[in-house]
């Protein structure tokens, strides 16, 4: 009988490459570069058209519930003054019906307070309440 021989594993060697290895080159020092002023179009806003009357308050919330609006004044307002709200998409008049702190009726609200209005309207926060 013939023996067997035992195949040895060769271990082939990997390919050589055939592009050659890009390699970094050392860093230059910054260059500065001089900046170009472009001159923007910008575009124009349009006009603000005044409001007759004087500013009385902003609105900082509005409860949808009970249409109610919590303002904080500005100036000293009366029931039974008529008022403007105006906004971004709030742009209504209305009489002072109802006002309240902390759930008290009021007759006459002072600068500094912090009221509720009852509103005819939905309102949204920084909406502008001009006395006219």
């Amino acid at each position: 009988m013939a023996k067997k021989k035992k195949k040895s594993i060769v271990k082939r060697k990997k390919p050589l490459r055939k592009t050659p290895v890009k390699r970094k080159a050392a860093k230059k020092p910054a260059q500065r570069k001089t900046a170009r002023v472009k001159s923007k179009k910008i575009a124009k806003k349009p006009a603000k058209t005044k409001i007759k009357g004087k500013e009385v308050g902003i609105i900082t919330h509005y409860f949808p519930q009970v249409r109610a609006a919590v303002v904080k004044m500005k100036a000293p307002l009366a029931i039974g003054d008529s008022i403007k709200i105006k906004g971004h998409t709030t742009d209504f008049t209305q009489n002072v019906s109802s006002m309240q702190i902390d759930r008290v009726p009021i007759s006459v609200a002072k600068k500094g307070q912090e009221i509720g209005l009852l509103v005819e309207s939905r309102v949204r926060g920084n909406d502008v309440v001009y006395k006219v």
